[in-house]
């Protein structure tokens, strides 16, 4: 292959894709297709009202490309200019009225109608008529007078307002004498009453009696303008007057006079139509309207919109249709009278042009369509480019368009009120491309002889024309001169002219013309040839008066001195209208023939003296002018004669003169027009009959051959209707859409109505009513879905009030196919009765019916049960479906469809059979109290009839079914609450459902228990003191102990601010167990100085009781939070402002205010803090001193107290007086000329005002000649002083003035006239400031003859312009978007051939900062401390930095920071953790560019471990665990989580997940001598710290037992083996040798209980294994691993249980979902690396930790697997793995309360284990009466119901033992959270400790599945985790669950959690009982306190000791156990004095 060759294939390929792409984008883009003209962006009001104290200002916007340029005219098109002090117009295009003295208001400037004028290249826009008035403040007074009226009737009190400010004033409301105010009634307000303000102001008073004569009215008006508000000077009052025997309505105020009023309202405003008549009877008043063009009416319909008071009509929101003329007729007994009223509604002009925007090639035509709403429309006229057209139609058609048509197109309408304008733009299409000269010939001085060639070339589109002119007369070929041209092959033309041997009398301006249809492009150069002077002939020249004429002399010849023009030998200019130029144009301005028509010669020298003189002959001619003529302003009638004239009084003769009709030629004799031409001036048109077509707009036009003048008038023919469409009869197929054409002519336009005939015969007609299918638009009557009602006979009339109008009777016919009347109905029947079903047709006949069922066709045939029979009817066919006996399948559909010839209908049946309902199901407890219990249950089928009601039946437990009470529910409810209920008392309950048809029957019963209560005693003794500025210190006693109710969990410690209604925010105090001991609290984060009101709450497990009295104390004193308020300033002088304020609020000083400072600075240096200035002050004002002149002033205010400063106010902004200006800082005097001097000057340094003008003085020097004086505009900053005397020396010198006076004179300045000018520069060096992306100038006003030459230096460099910097004709240097390198030094120089001149400006750019420098600089735990610098490169001032910074999983924050701060700190930051900073800069420009981001995180480390003898401590059934040992790695730590389980046990369970660590912590009810695993979670805002500890518990008598052995000696050491991550976990040595450990454990298992259940044959049922290894027997209610088993049918038949739906509960607040299904989740967590991160204890080391990393090898022997990490469901046995979780309780509803108890089983879940985890099955650690047998009786399952044995236990070996009183602990109840992250595992084992005797567990509730810890009884039932039970000798048993919302084992609510600090208790979820019971609480419950039993009086009192530990022999024990000793059945467990029956969580041990 050729590579070159295919590497060109290929660049060929592309350039052709790109010549393609580039075509496309040039023809979708043209290149000015982003070009536009203007269009208002913001356009001015119509009316513009403004007082003359505030002034106004009007804006203006518009957009385009080229951006548009925006002028102020007058409304005769004339420009606005600026009249000082009354009108300017701003830079940005506003039109400003400043606000003006009374003296100075001017009519033409304040009372005028102005438009906003938008222009650029492509056209020009005028906005829409704004008519301003200023309104000078002028005194006024308001009146009201009295109104005489008849008792009875209504009373109408009008308040006066002077005419001159009627316009501006508005009635807002009346008072009457006792300054009761009666308002405007708004807009849902009911206009019932006596009184009622109108919505035109008056005070409508109705049935006046005589106590009305008593009172007086004023009325209130308030000024739009100037807002302000008065009272009438004058009351008025009612004079009744008695009426003397009966008077007819009487108007008020007009005599005799027809009563027409008119009325305007705008859109949507009310309307008050009055009616003012009195009379007496009281009269009747009825309004009427007149419907349009007639003379007919109709009654006003009143509606919410419309309504009448007395005589008045009040229209609300009125709409254009409410327009029209209106009647009153008022009657009474005597006699009527009326009232006609004309209302318009005005609504709001507006206008849009359609299309917008076209684009139209040369020749086509052009429509633009005017859209235009609002009311009246009085005129629509159109403008181009801001010139009328005199077009008024809304169709604007150009039909042939030319280059000069393109421009913007506005549409305007008006009426007398307002006007609206819509702009579009016409564009040129593609083939106007207007000639253009792309080459032409240069200007050339030659000598005479050689030949000339000049050259043109143009091109364009279409090809144009090039003709040559010498000195504007057109060239032709000659022998001396030849044109020649050609066309090259790109399609331009080449044209040329030779001149051969060229004479000095060729010389002159030639010029070549390029032309075309769509343009004309020329260019003109001279061509100079050395000779004498030369003039060439001009030709006649004639010229329209009133034109201008322009004339250069044709001069040849070079060079040319002067050239001048004469008129009889006098040199012009001889007057005004004449100018003369040196290149010798003549100029004659507003050409008359009597002054300008003569012969003007013109003369050329050259220096020798040489002369030439050519003459023109000057003609002026006249154009016509034609004299207004008119028709008549009435319009004529037919057959009428019609004659007008039309005279020509100016212009030059002959005149030619025609007239033409609605544009049309009217030719003399044709259509009865007779034209007669009475003179040379005069035409007469003349019609003598006329008719019809002769209506339209006559023009006549006269024109001569200086132009033509036309004149138009309209005539108005009345002509009567005539036909145009007569309708005729019409025949329509029902359904269909009828249309009926009914149309006339005439003038005026007749108005077409249609009416509908009364009956079925023609004769009377009535109108046709307005319906959704009736309608009629424009004559032609529309029936949409005509239907057989609309039949019958129609009028259409045409009326247009010339003759008697015309009429046409047409019959319309319907022709209908069937209908049913009755689409759908519903029929019922009851089961097994007959029923009949019928349907009835209408329709034309014959109709054949069919049956449909369901949509199937039901044949009777197929089932005898149906039978169908059908009738004839007169209107159509009857068919009956007959049903013998009906059933439950016949609840269907049942459709009829019927057919004729013209159609086809049916109609449905909903056929409903009812029957008595099912019984409801699914009965279950939502919810209980101790007083109500909450149902729901499932609708069942309602046997489809409205379920009436539900009948709730419930009981006693051990009552019968008919000693019941009944609660009824509504039927459309399923839950309901049965309430009255005895608490603690177990009921059945039932439900049935009933409906209209009968009973259903009594579903499934549920069994309930009712709940415990809350306390009902206040704490007692409580002190508030305070600590500080925001602490307070509360101390307390408890309740007497009578009014417990239970035992006492804690205190809730409300707190608010005193005074407020604001709800208390609560803490929560746990109970202090030591007897007489005060509870305490600190209140923290308080407002300072301020009183709180404290109250407190002690709860129970049930709940809160009854709140304290408030007790009240204050805070210490602090810092004002709010600043003064009121701040406000007032200029005094020029010098002294003064500042007043109000103190803050008493509530916001935060202590007693000593003083107050004001921070003041002027604004514009208020960012610096240096800057500012302070000062104090003791009173609430001040006067500041010393202050800059005339400059803006920001303060602000503070207080001070004993605390400090307080809160800064807003800053408030002041300016101090203006004053007279300082000199002008400097001054030159430039010579221009013999005779001018340019004097420029620099404005003031401190001009201390706005300045108005500047004063130019000027004295010749020397002589003793008087100053003169010129004042000049305060823009302008130089003058040119001319007529001076030449070499004559004057002094020149400048003043400045503001408002106040004339400043002080600058230097004096002297300079001469000369011939001489030098280079000079007028401009001064300056230093401007220019915005970052704003455009700047800098000047360079530059004088010199020869003119300068100007050039620029930038930075030194050399100018060259570009894109953004071009130098402007003016010499000034213009750069676009400033950037901030274009800041430094610019020069410009000025240079001609006398001297040079330089000047040089100093640029400063304002930018946004660059990105700051940020960097670390310290660190600590909860704070960072940043270094901000800023950058380097930054120009403007900075005024602050924001701070921004986030951890590592949080959002972002900010922080201000001042920029004179070189180090922030950013505080209260998590300890240990990860943050990310950046800064930014901001100044007056902005903010800037961020700065890097900063990764740093805070000191502080997770939780360290403790050392295992300081933290651990063992005893024989406890461990105490000391959380003090533990180190917080500097991070405070938050709380613990502690799990616990037996060593072979694979789930851990969780004690508790929120101990704080300040405390001890007992985990209580461990089995002596048993190794157990401990896993305590450490956490802090660092992360957290996993521990994992091996221990064994002692033996009962205090000693240790034996490491477990592994076979190798090593003691217990816990290896793991690693696994690679893809090996299944089943090889796992740790997970294999407990599987093949559990199943021959569970066949040894199966032995023994075969074994056991042959002795229990000859043992007692209840029987245990007799304790062969210690005395004290456990208690264990359920043997590890025991399940319920599911799928045994007698149990739920026993328990009557019906299942509950798999409901998920709402997770506790706090805490993870405790769900099985999360438990799984934890899986996927917990595998992988996490299984060989176990540490192991080393028995070999006993005082310290290590981590020991598993062996590489197996280890044989003893292992047992861990749980990791989280608490998970590992289903290793077969069939198992849709089995309830280990360790997940789970709540059952409707358990019996009489279970047996051989079957009573508790619901939860165990760890699948093979063996008993303690020495014995059965009740370990229960104690036994005395004298029982030393075994147990061991029970199947567990306990769940309050049975009345009651586990006891004993020391069973005598003597003493130790009892432990436990101390509190806290488990919050809102955090159970699941801890799943645990990285590192430290296990330890633990040996050693004393004797504990260990609690026993309670069962209570058979309504709730116990939690696990509850039948694990030693195992894991202690109350560990209980949060609120303090005392260890407490006689009332309780026990609280928390974490979940399900009832404790004893069926008691538990107390809501505390609500947290600023926290609404009436949203928060407590979690107790009367949530759902439902939660699996596989991870979070525990027992948490004593259990007590229902119906026993477990109070007894006991005194509680006070020492933590108490000694007692068994006799005693055995006493006290005694004490309540009851039958077998009844055995109760009672805590006594200490003794450890109960279990509580301690602190202390």
């Amino acid at each position: 292959m050729n590579m070159p060759n295919e590497r060109l294939k290929w660049l060929m390929l592309y350039a052709a894709v790109a010549l393609i792409a580039c075509g496309q984008t040039l023809a979708a883009n043209p290149p000015d297709a982003d070009q536009k003209g203007p269009v208002f962006l913001k356009e001015p009001t119509n009316r513009i009202d403004f007082s003359n104290s505030t002034g106004a200002e009007i804006e203006c916007k518009s957009s385009g490309n080229p951006m548009p340029e925006i002028i102020w005219i007058r409304s005769d098109g004339t420009a606005v200019g600026d009249v000082p002090g009354l009108r300017q117009i701003s830079s940005d295009g506003k039109l400003v009225f400043p606000p003006f003295r009374a003296e100075d208001y001017r009519q033409e400037v304040h009372a005028q109608v102005y438009a906003c004028l938008a222009r650029n290249q492509f056209g020009s826009i005028i906005s829409r008529d704004v008519n301003v008035r200023a309104v000078v403040h002028q005194f006024y007074q308001t009146r009201v007078i009295d109104e005489f009226v008849l008792r009875g009737n209504s009373a109408t009190l009008k308040c006066l307002v002077p005419s001159f400010v009627a316009d501006f004033i508005d009635v807002e409301g009346w008072i009457d004498e006792e300054g009761v105010e009666i308002q405007r009634p708004l807009p849902d307000d009911s206009i019932d009453g006596k009184y009622l303000v109108l919505p035109s102001g008056e005070l409508h008073i109705r049935e006046v009696g005589p106590e009305d004569g008593y009172k007086s009215y004023q009325c209130r008006t308030k000024h739009r303008l100037t807002g302000e508000t008065r009272l009438s000077a004058t009351k008025g009052r009612l004079v009744i007057t008695e009426p003397v025997g009966s008077v007819s309505p009487q108007l008020s105020g007009n005599g005799n006079q027809e009563h027409i009023t008119l009325t305007r309202v705008p859109k949507m405003g009310s309307v008050t139509l009055m009616c003012p008549a009195q009379a007496y009877p009281v009269p009747f008043f009825r309004w009427y309207k007149f419907i349009e063009g007639t003379t007919r009416k109709q009654a006003v319909v009143l509606n919410d919109r419309v309504k009448q008071v007395s005589g008045t009509l009040i229209i609300k929101d009125a709409v254009v249709e409410d327009s029209g003329k209106y009647l009153c007729v008022v009657n009474n007994s005597v006699g009527g009278e009326s009232v006609e009223t004309v209302l318009t509604v005005t609504a709001p002009l507006s206008a849009k042009i359609d299309p917008p925007t076209q684009t139209v090639d040369f020749g086509r035509p052009a429509v633009f369509t005017c859209q235009y709403t609002g009311n009246p429309i009085k005129t629509v006229s159109w403008m181009k480019d801001g010139k009328a057209i005199g077009h008024s139609e809304p169709v604007l058609r150009i039909e042939s368009v030319k280059k000069e048509d393109k421009g913007m197109y506005q549409c305007f309408v008006r009426n007398d009120q307002e006007s609206a304008e819509a702009s579009a733009e016409l564009k040129l299409g593609g083939r106007f491309d207007p000639p253009v000269i792309r080459q032409a010939f240069q200007e050339e001085t030659m000598e005479p002889g050689p030949s000339v060639f000049l050259k043109c070339v143009a091109g364009g589109n279409p090809t144009p024309e090039i003709s040559w002119e010498l000195d504007g007369k057109k060239i032709a070929n000659n022998d001396r001169y030849q044109v020649g041209q050609y066309v090259t092959v790109n399609g331009d033309v080449v044209s040329y002219l030779n001149i051969t041997s060229v004479h000095a009398n060729d010389g002159g301006l030639y010029k070549c013309i390029a032309k075309s249809k769509v343009g004309v492009a020329e260019h003109s150069a001279k061509l100079n040839v050395y000779g004498l002077p030369y003039i060439r002939q001009m030709e006649k020249k004639a010229i329209v008066a009133g034109e201008t004429l322009i004339v250069t002399c044709p001069v040849a010849g070079y060079p040319i001195d002067s050239i001048v023009w004469e008129r009889d030998n006098r040199a012009l200019p001889i007057n005004r209208k004449q100018k003369v130029f040196p290149n010798g144009t003549l100029i004659i301005e507003n050409v008359e023939r009597n002054s300008d028509q003569a012969t003007y010669t013109c003369v050329a020298k050259n220096q020798e003296g040489y002369s030439a003189r050519g003459s023109l002959e000057v003609q002026v001619m006249v154009a016509p002018q034609i004299s207004p003529f008119s028709f008549g302003d009435e319009p004529l009638n037919r057959g009428e004669v019609a004659s007008v004239n039309c005279v020509v009084p100016k212009g030059d003769l002959p005149l030619d003169i025609y007239w033409t009709l609605n544009s049309a030629l009217i030719v003399n004799g044709e259509l009865g027009f007779t034209l007669v031409r009475l003179n040379k001036r005069t035409s007469s048109l003349n019609v003598d009959s006329l008719e019809a077509v002769h209506r339209g707009s006559y023009k006549c036009i006269a024109n001569n051959s200086a132009g033509y003048a036309e004149y138009v008038s309209t005539l108005d023919v009345n002509v009567p209707p005539r036909w145009i469409l007569e309708p005729t009869d019409k025949a329509f197929a029902q359904g269909s859409d009828a249309k009926v054409e009914c149309k006339a002519d005439g003038f005026p336009k007749p108005q077409v109505t249609w009416k509908k005939a009364v009956g079925d015969t023609p004769g009377e007609y009535k109108d046709l009513k307005k319906s959704d299918n009736i309608r009629v638009e424009e004559g032609t009557l529309h029936v949409d879905n005509i239907q057989k009602t609309n039949e019958g006979y129609y009028l259409c009339e045409a009326i247009n009030g010339i003759g008697s109008g015309l009429s046409a009777v047409i019959m319309i016919s319907v022709q209908a196919p069937p209908e049913f009347t009755e689409k759908l109905r519903n029929q019922t029947a009851r089961r097994g009765e007959p029923a009949v079903l019928q349907c009835e047709a209408k329709g034309e006949k014959p109709i054949g019916i069919l049956w449909n069922m369901n949509n199937m066709r039901l044949d009777p045939k197929n089932d005898n049960r149906y039978t169908i029979r059908e009738e004839i009817l007169s209107t159509g066919v009857m068919s009956s479906l007959s049903i013998k006996r009906t059933e439950r399948s016949d609840s269907a559909l049942f459709t009829c469809v019927a057919t004729n010839a013209f159609g086809s209908d049916d109609a449905s049946i909903n056929m409903i059979v009812q029957e008595v309902p099912e019984m409801p199901y699914a009965l279950k407890v939502l919810d209980k109290s101790g007083r109500s219990v909450q149902l729901s249950w499932a609708q069942p089928y309602d046997g489809n009839s409205p379920l009436d009601r539900y009948i709730i039946e419930f009981k006693r437990s051990r009552a019968s079914w008919t000693e019941i009470d009944r609660v009824i529910v509504p039927g459309h409810t399923t839950e309901a609450q049965v309430q009255k209920l005895s608490p603690a008392t177990t009921y059945n309950i039932r439900i049935v459902a009933e409906n209209a048809i009968g009973t259903s029957q009594s579903s499934e019963a549920v069994t309930i228990i009712t709940a415990e209560e809350a306390p009902s005693g206040k704490p007692q003794n409580i002190k508030v003191e305070p600590v500080n500025q925001t602490t307070m210190r509360v101390t307390w006693k408890p309740p007497p102990r009578t009014e417990w109710n239970g035992e006492i969990l804690g205190y809730y410690v409300g707190y608010k601010l005193s005074n407020t209604n604001s709800s208390y925010v609560f803490e929560t105090i746990n109970f202090i167990t030591e007897e007489g001991k005060e509870h305490n609290l600190e209140l923290q984060n308080l407002r300072v100085y301020t009183q709180y009101s404290v109250v407190i709450q002690a709860f129970n497990k049930i709940g809160a009781g009854p709140l304290s009295e408030e007790e009240k104390q204050f805070t210490a004193e602090g810092t004002p939070s709010q600043p003064p308020s009121d701040t406000a300033c007032t200029t005094l002088t020029s010098q002294t402002i003064r500042v007043g304020w109000v103190s803050p609020p008493l509530e916001s000083a935060n202590g007693v205010i000593k003083t107050y400072k004001v921070v003041y600075a002027p604004s514009d240096e208020w960012y610096d803090e240096t800057k500012r200035h302070y000062k104090k002050t003791a009173s609430s004002d001040t006067v500041l001193h010393g202050l800059k002149k005339y400059t803006n002033y920001t303060m602000q205010v503070l207080a001070t107290t004993a605390g400090g400063d307080g809160v800064r106010s807003v800053p408030i902004h002041c300016q101090t007086e203006p004053d007279v200006p300082e000199a002008p800082t400097d001054v030159k005097a430039l010579v221009m000329g013999n005779a001018a001097i340019l004097v420029s000057w620099r404005p003031p340094a401190q001009p201390n005002g706005i300045i108005t003008q500047y004063t130019v003085y000027s004295k010749a020097e020397g002589a003793e000649t008087e100053t003169k004086t010129q004042k000049v505009p305060h823009y302008q900053m130089s003058f040119e002083a001319t007529e001076l005397e030449k070499n004559k020396p004057y002094e020149f010198w400048v003043t400045a003035s503001t408002t106040i006076g004339e400043g002080q004179q600058s230097k004096s300045i002297v300079a001469m006239p000369s011939d001489q000018v030098p280079a000079k520069i007028a401009s001064f060096d300056d230093t401007f400031t220019a915005t970052f992306k704003e455009d700047a100038k800098m000047p360079c006003l530059a004088v010199g003859a020869p003119q300068p030459e100007i050039t620029w230096k930038i930075k030194g460099v050399e100018f060259s312009a570009n894109d953004r910097m071009r130098l402007l004709p003016d010499g000034s240097l213009l750069i676009k978007s400033v950037n901030r390198q274009d800041a430094g030094d610019y020069s410009c120089h000025a240079e001609n051939s006398i001297a040079k001149d330089s000047i040089t400006h100093k640029l400063i750019v304002l930018a946004p900062p660059q990105s700051p420098h940020v960097t670390l600089s310290a660190t600590t735990t909860d704070a960072l401390t940043v270094k901000l610098k800023p950058h380097e490169g930054d120009t403007a001032p900075l005024h602050g930095y924001t701070l921004h910074y986030k951890p590592e999983f949080g959002e972002w924050e900010t922080s201000e920071v001042s920029v004179d701060s070189q180090k922030h700190n950013i505080e209260s930051l998590l300890c240990g953790s990860r943050y990310q900073v950046y800064a930014t800069g901001f100044n007056n420009i902005g903010a800037g560019e961020a700065s890097d981001i900063l990764n740093t995180r805070t000191k502080g480390q997770k939780p360290k471990l403790p050392e295992k003898p300081r933290f651990i401590e063992v005893s024989s059934n406890s461990v105490s665990l000391h959380f003090k040992a533990w180190k917080d790695g500097g991070c405070p730590m938050s709380h613990f989580v502690v799990e616990s389980k037996k060593r072979d046990q694979i789930e851990w369970n969780q004690i508790s997940n929120n101990v704080k660590p300040d405390n001890n912590y007992v985990v209580l009810d461990l089995e002596p001598a048993t190794w157990y695993n401990l896993r305590i979670t450490a956490h802090n805002s660092a992360g957290f710290t996993v521990a994992e500890y091996d221990f064994a518990t002692l033996t009962v008598t205090g000693g240790t037992i034996a490491p477990l052995d592994d076979g190798t000696g090593q003691g217990n050491v816990h290896t793991r083996i690693r696994l690679p991550a893809w090996m299944p976990e089943w090889l796992d040595l740790n997970f294999m040798v407990p599987l093949i450990a559990t199943v021959v454990v569970v066949a040894v298992g199966i032995c023994v209980v075969c074994v056991a259940l042959s002795r229990r044959r000859a043992d007692d049922m209840r029987g245990g294994q007799k304790d062969v290894y210690y005395d004290v027997v456990y208690n264990q209610t359920m043997g590890p691993g025991a399940t319920l088993d599911k799928r045994r049918p007698d149990l739920r038949d026993e328990l009557g249980y019906i299942a509950p739906p798999n409901r998920k509960l709402p997770p506790v607040p706090g805490s993870n979902y405790n769900t099985c299904d999360r438990i799984k989740r934890g899986t996927v967590i917990s595998r992988g690396g996490l299984r060989s991160n176990h540490s192991t204890w080393d028995p070999r080391r006993p005082n310290l930790y290590e981590e020991l990393k598993a062996p590489p090898v197996p280890m044989h022997g003893n292992h047992y697997g861990h749980a990791h990490g989280t608490a998970e469901c590992h289903y290793r046995h077969p069939g198992m793995e849709d089995e309830i979780c280990p360790y997940a309780t789970f709540h059952l509803l409707g358990f019996r309360e009489e279970m047996d108890p051989t079957k009573a089983m508790n619901f939860q879940t165990f760890p699948h284990q093979n063996g008993h985890a303690g020495p014995v099955p059965g009740h370990a650690g229960t104690m036994l009466p005395p004298g029982h047998p030393g075994h147990v009786h061991s029970r199947s399952g567990s306990q769940s119901m309050p049975r009345a044995n009651r586990y006891q236990r004993k020391n069973s070996q005598g003597g003493q033992s130790s009892i432990y009183t436990p101390a509190p602990e806290y488990d919050d109840p809102a955090n159970c959270a699941e801890e799943d992250q645990y990285r590192r595992y430290t296990r330890v084992n633990s040996q050693g400790g004393s004797l504990y005797s260990g609690p026993g567990p309670e069962y209570d509730d058979p309504a709730n599945c116990a939690p696990e810890e509850d039948q694990y009884g030693s195992q894991y039932g202690g109350p560990y985790g209980q949060p609120y039970d303090h005392y260890g000798s407490r006689g009332s048993m309780g026990r609280r669950s928390i974490g979940s919302a399900r009832n404790p084992g004893n069926g008691s609510p538990e107390p809501p959690p505390p609500p947290p600090r600023n926290h609404d208790m009436s949203n928060s979820s407590f979690n107790d009982s009367k949530e759902s019971n439902e939660i699996s609480e596989a991870e979070c419950d525990r027992d948490h306190g004593p259990r007590g039993n229902y119906g026993e009086d477990s109070n007894e009192a006991v005194k509680r000791s006070p020492q933590p530990k108490d000694q007692r022999t068994t006799e005693e024990m055995r006493k006290l156990i005694e004490r309540n000793e009851t039958g077998p059945k009844q055995l109760q467990l009672q805590q006594a004095n200490g003794a450890g029956f109960t279990a509580y969580d301690t602190m202390a041990v």
